[in-house]
């Protein structure tokens, strides 16, 4: 496991770095498992006390974390995560470290999401594979928060890649990269998404536990950026019904021994035998891990809403609306090679997503599954004759049939652990059920005076 190794050269450069930055506070952070970021601030003197011992925290008090019988949690710190938060000024300045949860005795907590990532890192490291991941990270950014019965209005109503001359959201994607690579989080690209006042921001490869944490810390640095310029910034899959959704559009793959295990020199789309294989497990268990790549009853809307959203399970080269699609790649760059997973939402939970679509991808290598014929036609466009025909199945269609194959999937059980899986599971079940007992807006215009 990364984290592990050299710690304590890696104790003592954080203490160095914490004498030289005039360090007041230390922020420790670690999520609940539906990803909501968790943090508590411990003083400089209390640092030895938390890499040796871990800090006290009663984890009941935290959804998910703990079970009724138990309280005390420790959090330890990875000190490879320390980096100052410079939108927090450098007089008695602030910095984060990401936090793994133990229990009393020091074991990994079977609650954390960061363990359960880490288990299937390991999993398939014992196989000599690594995974690396590349998201492309969107959100919307509005002027004001969301208010009942209130329209919500964009900052602005530009388009895919426009250029906003003295846009805000020029002024603000520049403000958020500085304090992301400032952080050591490198950006590969941003520009305006295809709605109003949507944007995007694509972390640079890095592995899986890496990004995971960068994805935490981007998203809560583009909200205190969007805050401190008086904007609301919402990762909500899908906030206007007429406009795209938010997507984490996220490049996987597979390392061994230093090269690239989807690259094959001459094979179709330059991907190897194990790529295939990959992707066949990501098809194949798609059902079983939407509810937890995509975890929100909104998420559906975005899947559903044809706006190059998938809604089927195929994979495709050049086809945008396809659950997986296998990118160009320079013939001359075997390290090039990749599969882009289009249905993960930019407000999952990174840990348990990553975790997820790796055990189906390692099931499909393991279980050595047949990839089936891609789908190069918009899918869409398809009637459902055409798309049964073809063997292409949907996703689920919403957040109850999304758990229904959560709920019987053994994969799913054994990736996430017994604790996460059934905490998981009831808090799912809990929130459609509050949502099926709603009366909307819609139901009351299209139904009270008709009847």
């Amino acid at each position: 496991m990364r984290h592990t190794e050299g710690m304590e050269h890696l104790h003592d450069d954080v203490i160095r770095k914490v004498s030289d930055h005039d360090v007041r506070f230390i922020r420790l952070w670690f999520c609940d498992i539906a990803g909501t970021l968790k943090s508590i601030a411990i003083s400089p003197s209390d640092l030895e006390t938390a890499f040796s011992e871990g800090i006290g925290i009663d984890g009941s008090t935290i959804e998910g974390l703990t079970r009724s019988f138990e309280s005390d949690m420790l959090l330890r710190p990875d000190p490879s995560t320390f980096e100052m938060m410079g939108w927090r000024g450098t007089t008695n300045a602030t910095a984060r470290m990401m936090c793994d949860v133990l229990t009393p005795d020091g074991e990994p907590a079977a609650s954390d999401p960061r363990r359960v990532l880490n288990d299937a890192l390991d999993a398939a490291e014992e196989k000599g594979l690594t995974l690396f991941t590349h998201p492309e990270i969107e959100f919307y950014l509005f002027d004001e928060p969301y208010r009942r019965g209130r329209e919500l209005s964009p900052i602005d109503h530009a388009g895919y890649f426009d250029h906003v001359h003295r846009g805000q959201g020029q002024d603000f994607r520049r403000t958020a990269i500085g304090h992301l690579e400032e952080m050591n989080i490198q950006v590969e690209f941003s520009h305006h998404e295809n709605g109003p006042g949507q944007n995007e921001i694509d972390l640079r490869y890095a592995d899986a536990l890496t990004t995971a944490d960068n994805i935490i810390t981007l998203r809560t640095v583009v909200k205190e950026v969007a805050l401190s310029m008086g904007q609301v910034a919402t990762f909500m899959p899908k906030p206007m019904i007429e406009h795209p959704g938010s997507g984490m559009h996220t490049h996987l793959s597979l390392f061994q021994g230093g090269k690239n295990a989807f690259h094959e020199p001459g094979a179709e789309f330059g991907l190897s035998r194990m790529g295939r294989q990959f992707i066949a497990g990501l098809l194949h268990h798609a059902p079983e891990y939407s509810a937890v790549t995509n975890q929100w009853v909104n998420s559906y809307k975005r899947l559903w809403g044809a706006q190059e959203a998938p809604s089927y399970i195929c994979w495709g080269h050049n086809n945008r609306s396809a659950l997986v699609r296998v990118p160009f790649h320079k013939p001359t760059k075997g390290t090039s090679s990749r599969i882009e997973f289009r249905g993960l939402d930019s407000a999952a939970n990174p840990y348990l997503a990553f975790a997820v679509l790796l055990a189906a991808g390692m099931a499909g290598i393991e279980g050595e599954y047949e990839l089936p014929e891609g789908a190069e036609d918009a899918v869409w466009e398809l009637t459902e004759r055409e798309r049964s025909a073809m063997g292409i199945r949907p996703l689920p269609t919403d957040l109850f049939r999304a758990l229904e194959a959560f709920e019987t999937s053994e994969l799913m059980a054994s990736t996430l652990g017994e604790q996460v899986f059934e905490f998981f599971l009831r808090d799912k079940r809990s929130e459609w059920r509050r949502y099926r007992e709603q009366v909307t807006d819609y139901e009351l215009d299209s139904t009270f005076s008709r009847i």
